[in-house]
This record gives structure tokens, C-alpha cells and sequence, in this order.
């Protein structure tokens, strides 16, 4: 924030959203601006209709007087668009500012087809949800991608992916919002892309965990990605490339689909897990796959994803190690007690007791929604963080 007597339009937002400060008088004491001032910057939140008034507040004088008024962020001046991009199917969505599911909708698409195909559906499918969510095109403020690999955020676009053929530095961001406006949507709605388990991860912490200042996601499904949440914000690294734990090498000789040989992801994702079962005569093609028949209890499926677990466990007591989080999250299709059951082996085992004595070993709160969920909240912070707030109350004229 802005230096005392200072601060922004958007600041005052962002008090009043973080629940810093929600009054009046309260959002003159933390900024030092006079009360003339506030009113201002306040009455440019209430015409740009960003913010509202709630419930008188309690009487903070002993010597009585009017309550003061509660301030809120209005979250029913706009929608987000979200989608979840996985290998063979997908997952979008219309959810409020306070990340609301309002319409869903989830099916096959697959990331072979390549960018221009698959984010030409994904705007069709957002076209057909929002007047499911009775929504209109024009409340759109945002919309935000999780993609199943590593992603520049600066740019977003993906960098070098290892599942994604065809989507190496494509415009995703451009052909997003295209395909949208294409379908009946507004034109230049701004686009975020990030990492399915960045968003995952981002999702997950802000639902369930948001005092937890260093929370890690692991997602185990076609391949095996981390997301890292640390103080709030995630933690990408310099290019994006940050939690790619599935190329870390294991000492084994499977060749991966990044064309190295001894991943973690070629012995121990959804999909080399798929591949065992397969040798073994068992019908399975891909994570999909593994985890239904994990849900149907099949014992072939239980023993490798079992073997799996530890596997991953013991890549993660590194992790763990290092990052020293309060919370590590198992999701994506092996996230099942057998597959659990090995990485609690394995990491407790190699890990210092020291780094597992305040940690927390838990599966998905959110499901197949949390990575829709981080999506939107992606959107939102980045559209009303401060500075951006500003820009976008000059556009409007207020």
C-alpha cells in the first residue's frame, strides 16, 4: 500500500477486501488520509459499483452514538470465466468475485488437438455457461486457465511442455479471449494462464489452509506436478518453472515423454501406473483409468499405486526438506488411500522428524473444482490489486 496520506482508490479496496479495514473511521486511522479524502476515493469504489455498504457496525464510543457502516466488496458487479485443462478433458465455469461456482460444465478435450482447436471449444463452452449462470457477455471482467504445464506468467504462454505438443510459446492468452469474443463475448476480456497445479494448490490454500504460509499440492495424474503457495502468493520461480517435480530424476530407466530416461512421472504417474496394468492385462490407457479402477478396489491397481506412493514419498522428503510446509496436499487421480498410504511410507521414513513434526499429509478438499476455483481467484487479485484497480477506475471514468 501507498505511504499513510497517500493511498489509492485501490488501496482503500484492498483494505476493505483483505477485512483490514471496513469502515470509515477505520480506513482513516490506517491511511492517515483526512475523512473529505476518503469520501472520495471511497464514492469513485461505490460509481464503478465495486463496493457496497453492509451492516451497521458496533458502537465503538462508551458514550454511545450512531453505528458505523460496514463497507464490502460487491462481488455481484461481475463474473469470472474459468477452465481447467487436463490431457483428455477439461472443465469450465462462470463463478462470482468470492469464487461462487454458478454454472459448470466438464468434458473430453484433448490437448493433442493443439491451441487453436481446444481454446476455440473452451470459448464456446464459456458462451453456452454464462446465460446457464444468467449471467450477460459484458459482466465478464476475466479469465483464467490452468494448463498442464509449466507457463511463463509474464507472457502466459507455456514454455517447453512435455504433454502439451503443439502449445510451445503459442499466444494462449490472444486465442482465448478471440475465441470468446468469436462466440457472442466481449472483446479483449483479459486472459491469466497458469499451472493446472499452481492453481490447484492456490485454489486449495485460500479455501482450506489460509493461514498456512507454506502449503504444497501435489498433483498425480497423467504426469506429476507441485504447486507452492508461500505467504499467500505462489511461488513460480524465475521462469515458471518452479515444482516440476516429475522430472526429477530416480535412478530408473523409463524413458519419460520429456524424451529423458528415470523421471519420477515415467514410474510413478497416473499414467506409467496405466502402462503396468496394461503389461499386466489389465484394461487401462491413462490416470483416468487408474483411478476408477482404484475406486472399484481392483488389487493390481491397489499394488502399484501403492508402490507409486512411495515412490513420490520419497522424492518428497526432500521437498519437504527444503520448503518445510505446514500442509502437503495430495491430488489428481492416484490421490487415494492406497497411493497415500506409500508416500506416508516413504516420507516419513527419509524425512528428518524435525521437518514432519508440524505437517499435515492430506488429500483434496476442493476435488476436480480446485484448480477452477484458483483460476478465478487469479483473476480477481490480479484484476483489484491496487495498482491494476487504479488503471481500471481511469479506463471507466471514475
Amino acid at each position: 500500500m501507498a505511504g499513510r496520506g497517500q493511498a489509492s482508490a485501490g488501496d482503500l479496496l484492498e483494505l476493505v477486501r483483505s477485512g483490514r479495514a471496513t469502515t470509515r473511521g477505520a480506513l482513516q486511522q490506517v491511511t492517515g488520509l483526512s475523512r473529505a479524502t476518503v469520501g472520495q476515493r471511497l464514492d469513485r469504489l461505490f460509481r464503478a459499483g465495486w463496493l457496497r455498504e453492509g451492516a451497521g457496525g458496533p458502537v465503538d464510543s462508551p458514550l454511545g452514538g450512531r453505528p458505523s457502516i460496514t463497507l464490502e466488496f460487491d462481488d455481484e458487479h461481475a463474473v469470472v470465466l474459468a477452465a481447467d485443462l487436463d490431457t483428455r478433458h477439461a472443465r469450465a465455469a462462470v463463478l462470482t468475485l468470492t469464487g461462487e461456482m454458478l454454472a459448470e460444465h466438464s468434458g473430453v478435450l484433448v490437448v493433442e488437438d493443439g491451441p487453436d482447436a481446444v481454446l476455440g471449444e473452451l470459448g464456446r463452452w464459456f458462451a453456452e455457461l454464462l446465460p446457464k449462470a444468467d449471467r450477460r457477455a459484458e459482466q465478464v471482467c476475466g479469465i483464467g486457465l490452468a494448463v498442464p504445464g509449466p507457463v511463463d506468467s509474464e507472457t502466459g504462454r507455456v514454455v517447453q511442455p512435455p504433454i502439451m505438443p503443439g502449445w510451445d510459446g503459442y499466444d494462449i492468452r490472444g486465442r482465448l479471449a478471440r475465441a470468446f469474443a468469436e462466440c457472442g463475448g466481449a472483446d479483449r476480456v483479459p486472459v491469466l494462464v497458469d499451472n493446472d497445479a499452481n492453481l490447484m494448490a492456490y485454489g486449495e490454500q485460500r479455501a482450506a489452509y489460509p493461514d498456512c504460509s507454506a502449503f504444497v499440492l501435489v498433483k498425480v495424474s497423467t504426469g506429476i506436478g507441485a504447486g507452492v503457495v508461500v505467504d499467500g502468493s505462489i511461488y513460480r520461480g524465475v521462469d515458471g518453472g518452479a515444482g516440476d517435480i516429475g522430472h526429477i530424476r530416480v535412478g530408473a530407466d523409463a524413458l519419460c515423454r520429456c524424451g529423458s530416461y528415470g523421471c519420477l512421472a515415467a514410474v510413478a504417474s497416473g499414467g506409467a501406473v496405466a502402462r503396468r496394468l496394461a503389461e499386466a492385462g489389465v484394461p487401462a490407457a491413462s490416470g483416468s483409468d487408474v483411478r476408477e479402477l482404484l475406486a472399484a478396489g481392483h488389487p493390481e491397481a491397489v499394488g502399484f499405486a501403492r508402490e507409486a506412493g512411495r515412490q513420490v514419498g520419497d522424492v518428497l522428503a526432500t521437498v519437504v526438506t527444503l520448503l518445510n510446509p505446514g500442509v502437503l496436499m495430495i491430488a489428481g487421480d492416484l490421490a487415494g488411500t492406497p497411493f497415500l498410504t506409500g508416500v506416508r511410507e516413504l516420507l516419513y521414513q527419509r524425512a528428518l522428524p524435525r521437518s514432519t513434526a508440524h505437517l499435515d499429509v492430506v488429500t483434496s478438499r476442493l476435488g476436480e473444482r480446485a484448480g477452477l476455483v484458483g483460476a478465478g481467484a487469479l483473476v480477481v487479485e490480479h484484476l483489484y490489486a491496487p495498482e491494476r484497480a487504479e488503471e481500471r477506475l481511469l479506463a471507466m471514468g471514475v
